[in-house]
């Protein structure tokens, strides 16, 4: 990663090496077993692009985009990247602003190293807990061994699929298989829809520009966002569950929402919640063909997404809208449900037309709102 210096309000290469430094390896594994999964990983994501395009009818528009076995500092180390390149034109508003405020220049120095430290506080506290993940907005240079120019590219963190097979005592064949599934399932939406990556981009670069740039306020609220997911704020309470959050500041969202954003952060969550929903909408259609103990799979990780694994948990979900994020499963899967059973897969597959086919929030909940407005031809 190039050397950044002290030009930007955050310090990346400080927040890759803090997050490095204190992120655990995951659990105990012979060479021999870690090459194994890797291996196994590699064969089912592979599997599962036949078996979800077969499901979808959904076919690659140009040339596929890598799958990546990582360990948690690597998909830290693209998170990182594809973060940066991401908040890039918002930071340089706020950089312009900060060089135009006395003192702002030396005092930037500093804030930068602080908030590196925390974004690696906050990327080494999720390296654990990602099991996979389709990096839509990877950068122009890759941050990974084998990864292209930019374009997306589908990470599977082998050490977290590992942990969660144990922890839920299920088949590991099985549940590799079933986590691949659901990934390369957004890894198709991606490749057979060719306008959908510059779409996404541009809703959350629209929703940036809306944002108070102010360094000082930007930092300031980044920082009591990891300071709650480290419990300092519970501790200073003296109690364990997290302190009530400011009315109309429950999460780091809302922290920067003006009207406008609102009305993009609408858009944006129905088309969240139509992939995420999707997803598991596929995942659950492909698995009793090719996964013995889905049944058994689902239930159990149906009933630890839900409950979560302890306080930071829910410091986490408060602080970054991840019940938000639960609730974008079960939704979107059920307007997928009801789509399909309505108009058949072809019907549904409309919704990739263009934007103006996608649903809308209120679509997501009035499944027959949307069918009703795009009219598609049961197939």
């Amino acid at each position: 990663m190039t050397r950044l210096g002290g030009t930007e309000l955050v310090d990346w290469n400080l927040a890759v090496s803090t997050a490095a430094r204190i992120t655990r390896p995951g659990p105990e594994v012979t060479r021999d077993q870690a090459r194994d999964v890797v291996a196994e990983l590699r064969r089912h994501a592979a599997a599962s692009q036949e078996h979800v395009r077969e499901f979808t009818t959904m076919h690659s528009t140009g040339p596929d985009t890598p799958v990546l076995v990582v360990d948690r500092p690597g998909w830290i180390k693209a998170n990182v990247a594809g973060f940066r390149e991401l908040l890039r034109p918002m930071l340089r508003k706020a950089r312009e602003r900060r060089a135009a405020t006395p003192g702002g220049t030396a005092l930037g120095l500093v804030g930068s190293k602080v908030t590196g430290v925390e974004v690696g506080m906050l990327m080494s506290f999720l390296s654990s807990r990602v099991l996979g993940q389709y990096e839509t907005f990877a950068p122009a240079t890759p941050a990974l061994p084998g990864a292209p120019d930019g374009g997306g590219r589908l990470l599977l963190v082998a050490p977290n699929i590992v942990h969660v097979e144990r922890e839920l005592d299920v088949d590991p064949h099985d549940f590799r298989l079933w986590v691949c599934l659901h990934e390369e399932t957004h890894r198709t939406q991606f490749a057979a829809v060719p306008w959908l990556r510059d779409h996404l981009e541009g809703e959350i670069q629209a929703f940036l520009a809306e944002a108070d740039v102010d360094p000082a306020t930007l930092m300031e609220r980044f920082r009591q966002a990891v300071q709650s997911l480290s419990g300092r704020d519970e501790q200073r309470n003296g109690t364990e569950q997290p302190p009530p959050a400011p009315a109309g500041r429950s999460s780091l969202v809302d922290l920067v929402q003006t009207p406008r954003q609102r009305e993009i952060l609408d858009r944006l969550t129905a088309v969240m919640s139509l992939l995420e929903g999707h997803a598991d909408y596929v995942m659950d259609g492909v698995g009793p063909q090719v996964v013995p103990t889905v049944a058994e799979i689902r239930e159990k990780f149906t009933r630890r997404r839900q409950t979560g694994a302890g306080r930071l948990d829910r410091a986490l979900r408060r602080v970054l809208g991840m019940d938000a994020k639960l609730r974008q499963y079960q939704e979107g899967e059920r307007f997928v449900r009801a789509v399909v059973e309505e108009a058949g897969m072809s019907g549904f597959n409309k919704v990739w037309t263009s934007p103006n086919t996608l649903p809308t929030k209120e679509e997501i909940a009035k499944p027959a709102a949307w069918v009703a407005r795009v009219r598609p031809a049961a197939g």
